[in-house]
């Protein structure tokens, strides 16, 4: 019996962190994938930029809070900086760990990222 192996992820540098500050975005092609990079709230998140629904540019959409679930009549904001909308038909996605906020079978495909020395990488 032989032992299979991990496929060999590669390491693509995305920018020096102090120019992804918290907010901000970017999107980098890294290998075939494009990949939006996300400062949330100070924690560095990627994911594909791609949605599930109908493959539109996910990353490009904003980056805002949700209505979390609360009492008859009471509205209560929250998750602020830390949900993707989709700019073709909104759909909502958590950044933490890409699943959709509509449809718990959903979700975007995310990567692992790294800051080494200032600057932040992701692996593919």
């Amino acid at each position: 019996m032989t032992a299979v192996s991990a496929p060999t992820r590669t390491k693509h540098e995305v920018a020096k962190a102090a120019d992804l500050p918290p907010g901000a975005r970017k999107i980098v092609k890294a290998g075939r994938f494009q990949i939006g990079v996300f400062n949330v709230n100070g924690q560095y998140r990627a994911v594909l930029n791609i949605c599930p629904h109908e493959l539109a540019p996910v990353c490009k959409g904003p980056v805002r809070g949700t209505m979390l679930p609360s009492k008859v009549g009471e509205y209560t904001w929250g998750c602020d900086g830390e949900i993707l909308s989709c700019p073709w038909h909104g759909w909502e996605f958590n950044l933490h760990d890409g699943k959709s906020l509509h449809d718990p079978k959903c979700h975007l495909k995310t990567f692992e990222v790294l800051v080494e020395e200032g600057t932040v990488f992701v692996l593919v």
